[in-house]
């Protein structure tokens, strides 16, 4: 049995981290010993590391429960598992289709600016003012 501070320092996760996981119901709440301190099972390390490559791959803590429970629960298979993976991928490519668009508003308010003058003539500043249409 690990005492928290080895599972953090095992796994390179704050204590504070940890017990959130707990509260949130990523990690089953651990037996305590007769003074109080949590006692966890090696399988909690495994756990904890795939919960930080998930969260890596920008799944949420959510999505990470989600994910958890198919592993455990019986009859899944590694169809439900591929569609949360596609769910993320949708995800993803609509964030980078808005990061683009972003990049492309922003190259746009740049070139406009000369980068000289009075901030009361910035075209930055005068576009970021104006009412969206």
């Amino acid at each position: 049995m690990l005492k928290i501070g080895e599972v953090a320092s095992s796994t390179e996760i704050p204590i504070a981290t940890i017990r959130y996981y707990e509260r949130m119901g990523l990690l089953e709440t651990p037996e305590r010993t007769a003074s109080g301190y949590r006692q966890y099972s090696e399988g909690v390390i495994k756990r904890l590391r795939f919960i930080h490559q998930a969260k890596s791959l920008g799944f949420t803590l959510n999505e990470i429960k989600e994910l958890l429970s198919i592993s455990v629960r019986p009859g899944n298979t590694c169809g439900a598992v591929r569609q949360q993976t596609e769910a993320k991928l949708a995800d993803v490519e609509k964030k980078l289709q808005e990061l683009q668009r972003i990049k492309r508003a922003l190259l746009i308010l740049n070139r406009e600016c000369p980068g000289v003058g009075s901030r009361n003539e910035c075209p930055i500043l005068d576009a970021l003012s104006q009412q969206i249409k």
